[in-house]
């Protein structure tokens, strides 16, 4: 299986967010899991954390922080939802459209247990651009997802130089009891518990130009990420199908064809290149559909109903046959046996 992690960066800012929190970032880490003292030293490139470990983190500084609204203020995500070299390249493009376009590639040098879409309104507003959470075997703690959303929104704010405001914004989580510091944050009341973590932003935002526009560095800042991404796999043809399987799962079971397409590949060329790598198709999506089976599965919100629908399958009987085949029990037996987050992971905020 897979070990999704994120960068070493990403990470430190995190850290250093919870000690601006007055929380005592060294020891969290270490009850984690974390030695934050090897991310501090060694270079990022070299140095990921596990997704479940990022997790527990979390866990840990909500539990300490004893109250709502972790990290949810913008300019802590601002200052401290570090992006490394992904942002300098961002920064030296033409503007955001061309820039996530990219994006929706790099998240991973920042996660790869993180997936970034951009897609257009249908109703002609804009685009909306989302996050996904992938590859965990616990529930993803509210105060994460949150504060990487936050975190995407005031990226494009100060890539623009411009106080945006989104159109409109959904988030996974439970409503609130109080609802000031999401207001404070987003600029509006997001939608809860709807389906994706995402914002829509207007298509004249997203075209705006960036005032640090430099084609010599945006030509630099691109190559030194696809390198990056190249040293931890991810322009591996079985990488990417898998990413965009992931996205896109929860429409129904995709075809080959429909992957290619989305990979700006044909059919012909995106088998041959998976028979290079020694693989089929029909292997990596069994296997994205286990690995988000268990993330599913870790959440007690969601309905066997419902994570059959999410993993694309015509009916919730085909689930059972493959959790009987993938972890040796059905999803109910499975999802009973598992350790269960320890704070308010899933739990509405009060």
């Amino acid at each position: 299986m897979t070990q999704r992690t994120s960068s070493a960066a990403w990470v430190r800012g995190i850290a250093d967010m919870f000690a601006a929190e007055g929380l005592p970032a060294v020891e969290l880490c270490a009850e984690a899991g974390i030695d934050l003292q090897a991310l501090q030293q060694q270079p990022q490139t070299q140095t990921r954390v596990d997704v479940d470990r990022v997790s527990r983190l979390w866990e840990a500084a909500a539990t300490r922080y004893g109250q709502p609204g972790l990290g949810l203020a913008r300019d802590l995500a601002s200052r401290y939802g570090n992006v490394d070299l992904v942002g300098y390249a961002l920064a030296s493009g033409p503007n955001l459209l061309i820039g996530f376009e990219h994006l929706q590639r790099q998240m991973a040098l920042i996660s790869d247990a993180t997936t970034f879409e951009m897609k257009r309104d249908p109703r002609g507003q804009g685009y909306w651009l989302a996050l996904s959470h992938i590859g965990a075997t616990r529930p993803i703690p509210r105060q994460r997802i949150e504060f990487a959303v936050l975190t995407l929104f005031t990226l494009c704010c100060w890539l623009t130089r411009r106080d945006l405001v989104p159109l409109a914004m959904d988030l996974t989580t439970p409503p609130p009891h109080e609802d000031s510091r999401y207001r404070a944050a987003f600029g509006l009341l997001p939608r809860f518990e709807q389906p994706a973590n995402r914002f829509l932003l207007s298509e004249a935002d997203l075209r705006a130009p960036i005032p640090t526009h430099n084609p010599s560095l945006w030509a630099l800042h691109e190559r030194l990420v696809e390198t990056e991404l190249g040293q931890l796999g991810q322009t591996l043809a079985s990488t990417r199908v898998r990413t965009e399987i992931a996205r896109v799962l929860h429409l129904g079971e995709p075809r080959r064809e429909d992957i290619a397409t989305r990979l700006h590949l044909t059919d012909r060329t995106l088998q041959r290149r998976l028979q290079a790598e020694s693989v089929s198709y029909q292997q990596l999506l069994d296997d994205t559909r286990c690995e988000l089976a268990r993330q599913h599965l870790s959440d007690e919100r969601r309905s066997l109903a419902e994570i059959a629908d999410l993993l694309g399958f015509a009916d919730q009987s085909n689930l059972f046959r493959a959790c009987k085949r993938w972890f040796g029990m059905p999803p109910g037996q499975y999802r009973a046996q598992l350790p269960q987050a320890e704070s308010e992971a899933a739990a509405p905020t009060s």
